[in-house]
């Protein structure tokens, strides 16, 4: 029987859930900041296109779209037409 292969004892299958325990808890401190991080990033984004999109709206409503002319006639050069 390999070492591979042989039974852990009671103690060393609760020091191995033991050193997993003390993995995961060390890493919660950077997944938290991590998660802190990508969600300031998101809201950054968020607030960006909301501030375009305002931006654009006003952009609207301060030139509104001219009415045609019906008897404005551009001037200069004119594509062929088919």
């Amino acid at each position: 029987m390999s070492e591979e292969q042989k039974e852990l004892s009671k103690e060393e299958i609760l020091q191995r859930k033991q050193e997993l325990t003390d993995f995961y808890n060390e890493n919660i401190t950077h997944l938290k900041t991590q998660l802190e991080y990508e969600t300031l990033l998101r809201d950054i984004s968020k607030v960006r296109a909301e501030r375009i999109q305002a931006d654009a709206f006003i952009a609207q409503i301060m030139n509104p779209p001219v009415e045609e002319d019906e008897d404005y006639e551009p001037q200069g050069r004119q594509l062929k037409r088919k």
